[in-house]
């Protein structure tokens, strides 16, 4: 899987961290940056679960 993220969108709400604190953190400014654009396969329902509650939706799952 490869997690994409558009940091332009971002609100920086900070939900992706809490729902994936492997994938994600964010900058001084709250935009969430991404640690890992391929984790692990053992963090899929926690980006997913990223991705649903993103409310900007600017983070995308995309498996390969």
């Amino acid at each position: 899987m490869k997690v994409e993220l558009e940091a332009d969108k971002c609100v920086a709400s900070g939900q992706c961290v809490l729902a994936a604190m492997d994938v994600f953190d964010q900058d001084d400014d709250g935009i969430a940056i991404l640690l890992a654009d391929e984790p692990a396969v053992e963090l899929l329902d926690d980006v997913k679960e990223a991705v649903a509650v993103c409310p900007a939706a600017a983070i995308r799952l995309v498996e390969q």
